[in-house]
């Protein structure tokens, strides 16, 4: 299939598609990985993501085996370094991660150049085509939380921090583009602002937030900033961790092995936004797998070409456990969604918007 293809930056364009890597050294093993990334780059994907924290859920063991078993499929496949556009991301300040660079407690200069000179080391490149701030260094509403509070404010390290640091990285040669994660629209106009007072300063180019048919929160405000700013969404999460594939809506809430229920009480993150037990997120599922049964569509199908019609995306970060699975999302690139379905999906949001943001 050929992948149609954004420019991320100046001479360097992305595939449509994004082969997340989270699952590699968790669920899947390096065998596993290395099908994945052969098939994927086969149909014409360029972009691969992942991160300094991976595989989830995160544990002490295996942390980082993601980028070793990238690196290592790099240098097995003997793909041309330029032929690949790799992408990973700086953990975030996290008191559970003790692992990670103690914390780590921010994202200063000291841990984002700890950070960089680890993933490098475990990918075995020389430089990052994007890197990128997994989250916030303040406290930010995320991971299924909806409202501001002031009062969880903390003392954080400042964007003009950060930004000096991931220039001084810029400069050695070491990273080639930057990016921030489960950002908001105060932070993508702060780091913008900061980049054009000082030249010397990197200016953000992409943001990767979760988008899908369950959340489309982005919408809101980020999506003006982002298309004055000239800063691309990679859609993570297309298919709302598997919600909108339809596999949890069996009486019994489906297979054991399936990720939510197989990590339940380990994982966090994921059981606070996609719970099936939140307010909508039922009725929502049950609402987008009718429209694609009666277009004789696969729930993914719908799910992966609703993402890759909004305009504003530069790439969809996809991410399989299962070479069958990884093959209907390549598939469901293929679809194209008439006038009539995105009017009837437009319904449906409106009856449950984003009952997982």
């Amino acid at each position: 299939m050929a992948m149609f293809r954004a420019t991320l930056a100046p001479g360097l364009q992305v595939s449509k598609l994004c082969l997340g890597t989270m699952t590699y050294g968790e669920q899947n093993t390096f065998e596993d990985a290395c099908q994945q990334l052969n098939m994927a780059t086969e149909e014409g994907v360029n972009f691969l993501d992942a991160a300094e924290m991976y595989p989830v859920p995160q544990r002490a063991e295996t942390q980082g085996r993601t980028e070793e078993y990238v690196g290592r499929w790099l240098k097995q496949s003997q793909v041309p370094r330029d032929r690949v556009v790799l992408a990973t991301k700086a953990t975030g300040p996290s008191g559970q991660m003790t692992w990670i660079r103690g914390g780590p407690s921010s994202l200063d200069g000291r841990n984002i150049k700890e950070a960089i000179d680890g993933s490098l080391k475990r990918l075995g490149t020389d430089y990052i085509d994007l890197y990128q701030l997994h989250w916030p260094d303040r406290y930010v509403p995320m991971f299924g939380d909806r409202d501001y509070d002031p009062s969880c404010s903390y003392s954080s390290v400042s964007i003009e921090e950060q930004l000096q640091a991931l220039g001084v990285a810029v400069k050695e040669g070491k990273i080639r583009n930057i990016g921030v994660s489960n950002e908001t629209a105060f932070g993508v106009m702060e780091f913008c602002r900061l980049a054009e007072q000082n030249n010397s300063l990197p200016r953000i180019i992409t943001i990767q937030n979760a988008y899908s048919l369950l959340c489309r929160t982005f919408d809101m405000t980020l999506a003006e900033c982002c298309n004055h700013q000239r800063v691309g969404l990679l859609a993570y999460s297309p298919l709302a961790m598997g919600l909108l594939s339809g596999k949890y809506l069996s009486d019994y809430g489906g297979s054991s092995q399936f990720r939510l229920n197989k990590y339940r009480g380990r994982y966090a993150e994921a059981e606070c936004r996609y719970s099936m037990a939140k307010p909508n997120v039922l009725p929502a599922i049950k609402a987008y797998v009718e429209i694609a049964q009666r277009h004789n569509l696969s729930p993914v199908a719908l799910a992966i070409g609703f993402v890759l019609k909004r305009p504003l995306v530069t790439s969809v970060v996809i991410g399989a456990t299962k070479l069958w699975q990884l093959r209907e999302i390549l598939d469901a690139a293929r679809v194209h969604l008439s006038e009539d379905i995105l009017a009837e999906i437009d319904r449906v949001h409106e009856r449950y918007p984003n009952p997982t943001p």
